[in-house]
């Protein structure tokens, strides 16, 4: 008992000195901290030791804070640019090639950092404006002042809504602060009612009424050459979407949805690569697509898919009705809350507009059902190659963790885990590896999603890509190829 309480004593102090060093990487550098991808940037000494814990998924063996704490240091002793770097993945590399001395340590940094020492480019600032200010639209939100914060580059500048009368602010600031599925905003809100501001954390969100996209000025509130993010719904093709190109102070636009025609539907992690500078209007596809659409990737590419069948479990959404009343939907009209309804589901479909190999391959249904958040996709694939469970759940683990689709990927095997647990997920899809079956060529993989936070997440992930404000990551990930 006391050995382990001591035990806890030194690893909280070693966690404790590791604050001051990562605020300052962040400050003095704009370099932010993670441990194997889990961000250490303004975390209290308890998470970052539960950061630490967690590289047990891919080290098989909790990591001594003792080991990333020399790393900090050191990092702090060189003339870095702005990136994230991942102290985890540096300490046990350096720790498998020998170790050695502080000496050691910093050549070890300096041949992983190359890249980064010594960069010292200006950062670009693209201002973001959000039209529309619904369950996503709030979320986008909340990531956008966060990611602010952390990284800088892309900027909310202003939300674009329809008027709803006396009191319209007041009820938007409200929303934006508590949430009754994601909980309470991190942070302090305020309203200026006389200029139609919304102070989010020091982030000022101009609130501008309109309802006509075409109209707006966006030039005499300061702001210029912005990304407008769509995320209403109502144009989903080009003609409707391009009424944004023509206000003053617009160049891009993304839709937070499907599109229509010829537009491209970006799955960020998959196809971002094949916007041009020529496209000026892209979508983000959907939720389950994108939730879907890198596992079927990185299956494909390791086992081939000859055919599937993908059936969403979607928690309801605004679109159908609370108590049985006239929709023009199939079935959507009965009460959300009270049941399971078949419908349909365009995700399937919309994956070959990321993936043209899964052109004709894959059907696909909906069932909602009386959640609030968080869905589940079943994706029952017919496979070229015969696979064996434990392979396949050994390689999608090892794409979770350490490969360039970390983020969209996840993967667990908890045998408690049910909905609940992954709202806040930002990854696009988490396999249940517990749930897969393989028989043959017959594979069942089952992916949970965050059917909002997740989505939003891919979302601004696409809207950096358009700003060219991702942050680069180092030590550099691999391929899922390379797995």
């Amino acid at each position: 008992m006391a050995a382990h309480v001591n035990d806890w004593n030194k690893r909280i102090t070693i966690a404790e000195q590791m604050l001051p060093l990562i605020s300052r990487l962040h400050r003095e550098h704009n370099a932010v901290t993670t441990i194997f991808g889990r961000l250490l940037v303004k975390e209290t000494a308890v998470e970052i030791l539960k950061s630490h814990r967690y590289a047990r998924r891919i080290t098989e063996r909790e990591l001594d804070p003792a080991l990333t704490l020399p790393v900090l240091q050191q990092l702090l002793e060189l003339e870095l640019g702005s990136g994230s770097i991942d102290v985890g993945r540096l300490a046990v590399g350096f720790e498998e090639q020998g170790g050695g001395d502080d000496a050691a340590l910093r050549t070890y940094l300096e041949q992983e950092l190359a890249e980064l020492i010594g960069d010292h480019s200006e950062q670009k600032h693209t201002d973001v404006v959000l039209y529309g200010f619904g369950r996503i639209g709030r979320l986008l939100a909340r990531i956008l002042i966060a990611r602010e914060a952390t990284y800088g580059g892309i900027r909310l500048r202003a939300v674009v809504v329809r008027s709803k009368g006396e009191g319209d602010l007041i009820k938007r600031a409200s929303l934006l602060r508590r949430d009754s599925v994601h909980g309470a905003f991190d942070g302090m809100i305020t309203v200026d009612e006389e200029n139609n501001i919304i102070w989010a954390n020091g982030t000022k969100i101009q609130v501008i009424y309109s309802d006509d996209p075409a109209t707006v000025d966006y030039t005499a509130y300061g702001i210029d050459e912005a990304i407008v993010v769509d995320n209403t719904g109502r144009w989903r093709d080009r003609e409707g979407l391009g009424q944004h190109l023509k206000a003053k102070g617009v160049s891009r636009v993304v839709l937070t949805a499907p599109g229509k025609g010829d537009l491209k539907n970006v799955v960020y992690g998959i196809n971002h690569n094949d916007i041009t500078a020529d496209d000026q209007i892209v979508t983000a596809a959907s939720c389950t697509t994108n939730g879907i659409t890198p596992v079927l990737k990185v299956i494909n590419d390791r086992y081939g898919v000859e055919h599937g069948h993908v059936e969403t479990v979607h928690s309801f959404t605004n679109d159908q009705n609370l108590i049985d009343n006239f929709h023009k939907g199939p079935r959507r009209g009965r009460a959300a809350g009270l049941n399971m309804v078949l419908t349909e589901t365009g995700a399937a479909k919309a994956v070959a507009k990321a993936l043209p190999e899964f052109e004709g391959k894959l059907t696909g249904n909906a069932i909602r059902v009386p959640t609030p958040d968080v869905s589940m996709a079943v994706l029952n694939l017919t496979l070229e190659k015969e696979a064996e469970r434990e392979d396949v759940n050994s390689f999608l683990r090892q794409v979770s963790l350490t490969s360039t689709l970390r983020q969209q990927i996840d993967y667990i095997d908890s045998p408690d885990v049910v909905s609940s647990d992954f709202v806040g997920s930002t990854h696009a899809g988490v396999v249940d590896g517990l749930a897969t079956i393989a028989n043959g060529r017959h594979l069942v993989l089952y992916v949970w999603y965050d059917n909002e936070f997740g989505y939003s997440n891919q979302v601004i992930r696409v809207v950096e890509h358009l700003a060219d404000s991702r942050p680069r990551v180092f030590p550099r990930r691999v391929a899922p190829a390379e797995i």
